[in-house]
């Protein structure tokens, strides 16, 4: 495996139109006649303070891509500019002079502190200048470096030059352009000698999807079709037999008898990588569809599908029976659940597994060993696809999955349209649920992915549970339930199209508790009143939690006036400790799935029904008596040209 990818492949693959590099150093660190022994290829008599800005062809170097050259000032009175031009370089040559210590000295007590103070993410390249002054009993440049890197990793290499010699001018531009190009950091860890880990996934997908057969092994055609694919030339026979040789020799389980494995594949890239040909690997990658960041490019994420607020995405039957499919091939031990090595195994070729932190960790049901059900999931997939369906189809491609964005999600009918029609096609519904703190939210979000209210973490922010839900029917529908935080409603309400993605709302008050129950009163009026305004309207319950204990009369008597003046269900009783849910997560799929229904009214928007059934009377009453008048009108007509032709 070897070879250069075109210059305009390169150039085009690494996203970059220019190459902006900004050289900056101590006065009389000679970084103004750097510039102009490169453009010039002579040494300059006399050089100005600082040089204009100097453009390189794009044919200068191999890459093909231009460079732009920016001389800086270091007196104090210019320092606003040389940080604006240091934050927006692509790269920055930091210069020292190879005749003057001091210089080397400030290399580390100043400017590498200052560029980590300007949280400079741009690689930096350390250039010795007047190389041809040096003492020849200096210690190497090695020697002299090597804390200095330790110490600072942001350094992409270092080298030393002479503008009087011409000795490696051109080099330092040249590995510039080749650290934004080419940078080592996304790929390479320094310090461990070890490709990272996120460098470790991309290629082993590479690697899965070049492994036609699946055995677990690159054969020599395997091989010359990847070599092809990425650098449009093929591999002689000669050349692939080298190439498994110099791995067997290093690693001899880089190479079995079907081929290179995995672990070869990754020894390759290494191998290139110390020898400081990362155009190689960064080719396969960009070949692949991976940006400097080492994830699939944003182009190719693209989600095509508009939609309304009131509309979601679901997985469609094709994305399901591949998931089912994939669930089965890691569930190593056949148990029916992913284990979370398994499921880490899983994701072993996304850039990490999107399910680490919330709010995907532990949304689901999990059983003792903490695997994951088939059920559960789904469920988590479904979660992902509602909250974030780029990332969803992403990670969908990372663990393997073929198809288009179009194929893999179905957009879901306007909520508004479902009203209308009095029912919903949906398979997936979202519940909001709100309360006071202390209410029993969290512990009705636990009951619901099987675990004890005590496991949650105490949280101000909200929290996911997800699950799928067997009807009556004999149907499942998956629910996600999102618990609403007491102190997030007015931000959450203050947004217009909040209550869009809402397919059903709860509110959960303590029934023993007064002051929780005018808490879920007035949180129930405030997204009523939410709905009537935006016309985003939702089928609402209220859940009368920890039945187990003595009931308040007054919120009990209160709850059931209010339900039944607001026109929707009387509170459902539920205790959580006792087990009792009263069935209440199929009774809010079936709120849920009756979208007409249950959604409650509050005082102001029964006034402004009412005005609108008299002003529709009203108009009514006007068209019939125009009718009459048209009609009466008419028919003297009639009586008029008959008299007329009688006489």
């Amino acid at each position: 495996m070897a070879g250069a990818t075109s210059p305009a492949a390169a150039a085009n693959l690494a996203g970059k139109s220019g190459v902006r590099v900004v050289v900056i150093g101590d006065p009389g660190t000679g970084k103004s006649s750097l510039i102009v022994a490169l453009a010039t290829e002579q040494f300059p008599e006399n050089v100005p303070r600082v040089m204009p800005p100097t453009r390189l062809p794009a044919d200068y170097f191999p890459d093909r891509v231009p460079i732009t050259i920016i001389d800086t000032s270091s007196s104090p009175e210019q320092k606003p500019k040389l940080i604006a031009e240091c934050q927006a370089a692509d790269a920055v040559v930091l210069t020292y002079a190879c005749d003057r210590p001091a210089t080397l000295e400030r290399l580390s007590s100043f400017w590498l502190p200052e560029l980590r103070r300007l949280q400079l993410k741009a690689p930096v390249i350390v250039v010795g200048c007047k190389l041809d002054l040096r003492d020849e009993q200096q210690v190497s440049l090695e020697q002299v470096m090597a804390p200095i890197m330790q110490s600072f990793r942001e350094i992409e290499t270092c080298i030393e030059c002479s503008a009087l010699r011409q000795i490696q001018v051109p080099e330092v531009f040249y590995y510039a352009q080749k650290a934004v190009l080419h940078p080592t950091a996304p790929l390479f860890d320094q310090e461990l000698q070890s490709l990272k880990p996120r460098c470790v996934r991309a290629l082993k997908r590479i690697f899965i999807i070049c492994d036609n057969d699946k055995d677990g092994a690159l054969s020599d055609v395997e091989l010359n079709e990847f070599q092809v694919r990425c650098f449009s030339a093929p591999l002689q026979p000669t050349e692939i037999s080298g190439v498994k040789r110099v791995v067997q020799e290093k690693m001899p389980e880089g190479v079995n008898e079907s081929g290179l494995t995995l672990t070869g594949f990754l020894f390759l890239h290494a191998l290139f990588i110390e020898k400081g040909r990362l155009e190689t690997t960064w080719t396969v990658l960009r070949k692949f569809g991976y940006d400097n960041d080492i994830k699939l490019r944003d182009d190719l994420l693209a989600m095509p599908i508009k939609r309304a607020p009131d509309q979601t995405l679901e997985m469609t039957s094709v994305v399901v029976e591949f998931l089912r499919g994939i669930f089965t091939m890691f569930d190593i031990d056949n148990d029916g659940a992913l284990l979370p090595t398994e499921l880490e195994d899983l994701f072993s070729t996304a850039p990490e597994n999107p399910w680490s932190s919330d709010p995907y960790k532990d949304c689901a049901e999990k059983n003792v060993l903490g695997g994951l059900s088939l059920e559960g999931f789904l469920s988590k997939w479904a979660l992902m696809t509602v909250l974030d369906p780029t990332n969803s189809y992403a990670n969908l491609v990372y663990v393997g999955y073929p198809g288009e964005f179009s194929s893999a999600f179905t957009v879901t009918r306007k909520r508004r349209v479902d009203r209308k029609k009095q029912q919903t096609q949906r398979n997936v519904f979202q519940c909001y649920v709100f309360g006071a703190r202390g209410s029993g939210k969290t512990s009705l979000l636990q009951s619901f992915i099987g675990r004890q209210p005590s496991d949650a973490l105490p949280s101000n922010s909200e929290r996911f549970a997800t699950n799928s839900v067997e009807m009556a029917d004999g149907t499942r529908k998956t629910l996600i339930l999102r618990e609403i935080p007491e102190g997030d409603v007015r931000s959450l309400l203050s947004d217009k199209e909040s209550l869009a993605p809402c397919d059903v709302a709860v509110f959960v008050y303590d029934s023993c508790d007064e002051y929780s129950w005018q808490r879920a009163r007035d949180l129930l009026v405030q997204v009523a009143t939410h709905g009537e305004n935006t016309g985003y309207e939702v089928p609402c319950l209220i859940v009368a939690a920890k039945d187990d204990l003595d009931q308040s009369s007054q919120a009990l008597q209160e709850s059931t006036r209010v339900s039944q003046d607001m026109g929707i269900e009387t509170p459902i009783p539920i205790s959580v400790k006792l087990r009792d849910l009263n069935n209440i997560f199929c009774r809010i799929i079936h709120a849920a799935q009756q979208p007409h229904l249950s959604i409650p009214e509050t005082e102001a928007g029964k006034t402004r029904r009412q005005y609108r059934q008299l002003l529709n009377r009203s108009l009514m009453v006007v068209s019939v008596g125009a009718a009459v008048a048209v009609v009466g009108l008419a028919a003297y007509r009639v009586y008029a040209a008959r008299k007329n032709s009688s006489s």
